[in-house]
This record gives structure tokens, C-alpha cells and sequence, in this order.
């Protein structure tokens, strides 16, 4: 019986992994997209949300149906609800990754325009991100789920340096607005799913440790100022 029941939790955990590695793909194709000006890619991007969504349903299913018939309690009891906030989570990266891809798309319509903003480098911080979060679940790792916690604030400064720049290329030079502001709205999506992943940090901290760390910066380290 034991044996069955840890096999659910396992699935569970395939599940949760197969969900967490396709929406960080998403964010990978999305900006590649946009680098290689790929508007088929973008669209493959756009059309894969609907899958995400469907697996988060699907997790749920299997999160829900342990929790009746076997009731848990403690760890286990947590380990379910960390997973179930967790699904959301993924479910908000993968709207945020085809948002960036319906950017994109628009962004191609445009003649090409180059830029100062390193948009590259916020992903590729974004990406690293979601996938230690959710490393940091499968090895039951609160110390890196902290570390994921405490990286979102660089992804904050530098998503409102790219902010600041990209303001002041359309100030200087009004052409470009048309570009410029898909590009910002590229960079509140990356934004935006660095803190889905520090969300993703708090539940995998909830379920290793019981303890809940939301609001809680004086607590577990300053935050970084800001430039």
C-alpha cells in the first residue's frame, strides 16, 4: 500500500517537473523569437499555452484525488498545497511567455531597430530562476529556494534600468517609440515571471521547512538597493 501511495506522490512530482520544463522552454523560444525576428516561433509559443493549461488542470486533478482518499498530514499534507499553488504559478509563467511571443509578433511587423537594452540577459536570469525553484522542490532544498527568493530583486533592478533606457531612447529620438514599447512590455513580462519563480521559492520553503516567509524581507536578508 505504502509503495502505491509513494508512486502517486511520484507522478505528482513527473507532473509538477514536465510542467515546470516546458513553460521555461517557452520563455526560451520567446526570446529567440524576438533575437531571431522568428514570428513562426512566437506563434508555436502562443499556441502552446493552451497545453500549460491543461496540464495544470491535470496536476490538480491528481493533487486533489490524494487528498481525499489518503488524507495526509504534515510534510505530505504540505507538499500537495506547495504543489497546487505551485501549478498557478507555472500556469501565469506560460500566459506571460505568450504574451512576450504576442509582442514579438507585433515587434516583426516593425522594421528593425537596434537598441541598447540587453534583453537576453534578463531571460536568461528569469530562466535560471524558475529552473532552481523548482530544483530546489525535487531536492527538498530550502537553502537554494532562498537563493531563488533573494535573486528576484536583481531581476527587478534590471528589468527598471532597461525600463529607464528605453523611456529615454523615445525621448531622444521619437521614432522609436513603436519599437520601444513592445520591448517594455517584453521586459514586464520577464518581470513578472521572476516573481512567479520567487513565489514558486516561498511554497518549496513552506513545504521543506513548515515555515511561511511571504513579507518577510527583514526576517531573511535585506534587499538590495536600488540604483
Amino acid at each position: 500500500m505504502q509503495r502505491h501511495v509513494d508512486e502517486e506522490y511520484d507522478l505528482v512530482r513527473q507532473l509538477l517537473l514536465s510542467m515546470g520544463g516546458r513553460v521555461e522552454e517557452m520563455v526560451a523560444k520567446a526570446t529567440r523569437a524576438l533575437i531571431d525576428r522568428d514570428t513562426e516561433v512566437a506563434r508555436l509559443v502562443v499556441a502552446e499555452d493552451r497545453e500549460v493549461d491543461a496540464m495544470e488542470k491535470r496536476i490538480d486533478e491528481e493533487c486533489l484525488t490524494l487528498l481525499a482518499r489518503q488524507q495526509p498530514a504534515a510534510r505530505d499534507l504540505r507538499f500537495l498545497v506547495a504543489v497546487m499553488k505551485i501549478t498557478n504559478d507555472l500556469e501565469r509563467i506560460g500566459d506571460s511567455a505568450a504574451n512576450i511571443s504576442r509582442s514579438v509578433i507585433g515587434l516583426n511587423n516593425e522594421p528593425p531597430v537596434e537598441t541598447g537594452v540587453d534583453i537576453p540577459q534578463l531571460s536568461k536570469a528569469v530562466r535560471r530562476m524558475v529552473r532552481e525553484s523548482l530544483d530546489a522542490l525535487v531536492k527538498r532544498d530550502a537553502e537554494l529556494a532562498m537563493n531563488v527568493w533573494r535573486s528576484d530583486d536583481a531581476v527587478d533592478l534590471l528589468h527598471k534600468r532597461m525600463y529607464r533606457q528605453l523611456v529615454q531612447e523615445m525621448i531622444e529620438e521619437p521614432k522609436r517609440v513603436s519599437r520601444a514599447l513592445p520591448l517594455l512590455l517584453i521586459s514586464r513580462n520577464l518581470e513578472r515571471i521572476a516573481d512567479h519563480a520567487t513565489n514558486i521559492a516561498e511554497d518549496v520553503i513552506y513545504y521543506v521547512e513548515g515555515k511561511d516567509i511571504r513579507h518577510s524581507a527583514t526576517d531573511y536578508g535585506d534587499k538590495p538597493e536600488e540604483d
